[in-house]
């Protein structure tokens, strides 16, 4: 049993970069990645979390770096890309949860908030793809795993450039299975419900909103960052090598009715 789950789930020999990786969904993937046998890079801006994390990989015997940096800029992104292959090689795994979450009335939204939210959540994304992906294709090996948010859907809880920049990462994803699958790459994104992490912190201060939102779901809970170990690891995978360019929600049903 223990061989064959290892065919269908192992990442031993791989190496993953997380950005994000030092908080929230982004720290639960990191660590589960890590634990399934994959060298772990985690791209985040502040360096005591990013120490944290990686001592905690290291705790579970984990091979593990981090990177500080800001993907706010092109030339930031390209730096950070340059920087995380340096530990153990290029990534055979990217998974894009560093997000910004700038949401103010939509008639409030000014070029500087589009630029931000569109600068962290989609070009990071996109350039870390162009830089990793065709290495990647030619090796014949590759995930690429964005995580997205309900706004990419649906708009609700004001959306504005938040719920726009998420719905360009699930379209990237389309398009980056569209010309690197047939080397053996896929990308995906994953979709999660309301979770109560830091990028949240406006809604988790709600609580009559937090308990609405867990009504909406067919668990009657939000989620938990330790909801995504599973289905990042079967993205990150073997197993996954048929699924790409598609929207893999772990919200609980939210999105089901």
């Amino acid at each position: 049993m223990s061989s064959y789950l290892s065919e269908l789930f192992s990442l031993e020999g791989r190496v993953a970069v997380v950005t994000g990786g030092s908080s929230g969904i982004g720290r639960a993937i990191a660590e589960a990645l890590g634990r399934a046998g994959a060298s772990v890079v985690v791209i985040a801006r502040r360096e005591p979390e990013l120490a944290e994390t990686v001592a905690a990989l290291e705790s579970y015997g984990c091979r593990a770096a981090s990177v500080s940096a800001d993907l706010a800029s092109r030339p930031g992104v390209r730096e950070a890309a340059e920087r995380a292959a340096r530990p153990f090689g290029e990534p055979d795994i990217v998974v894009n949860c560093a997000g910004i979450n700038l949401r103010p009335p939509m008639e409030e939204i000014g070029e500087a908030v589009w630029d931000t939210t569109m600068a962290v959540n989609l070009d990071a994304p996109f350039l870390l793809g162009q830089r990793f992906g065709p290495g990647m294709a030619e090796r014949g090996y590759g995930r690429l795993i964005h995580v997205a948010s309900q706004q990419a859907f649906r708009a609700f809880v004001t959306s504005g450039a938040y719920g726009v920049s998420k719905a360009g990462l699930v379209a990237l994803a389309r398009s980056q299975a569209e010309a690197w699958s047939p080397r053996g790459v896929t990308a995906n994104a994953l979709v999660p419900g309301f979770v109560m992490t830091p990028l949240n912190a406006r809604l988790s201060s709600d609580p009559d909103r937090v308990s609405a939102l867990a009504a909406r779901t067919m668990t009657g809970r939000n989620g938990r960052t330790e909801d995504f170990a599973g289905a990042a690891v079967y993205l990150a995978g073997p197993s996954s090598a048929y699924v790409t360019g598609q929207a893999v929600f772990v919200d609980g049903g939210f999105s089901a009715h």
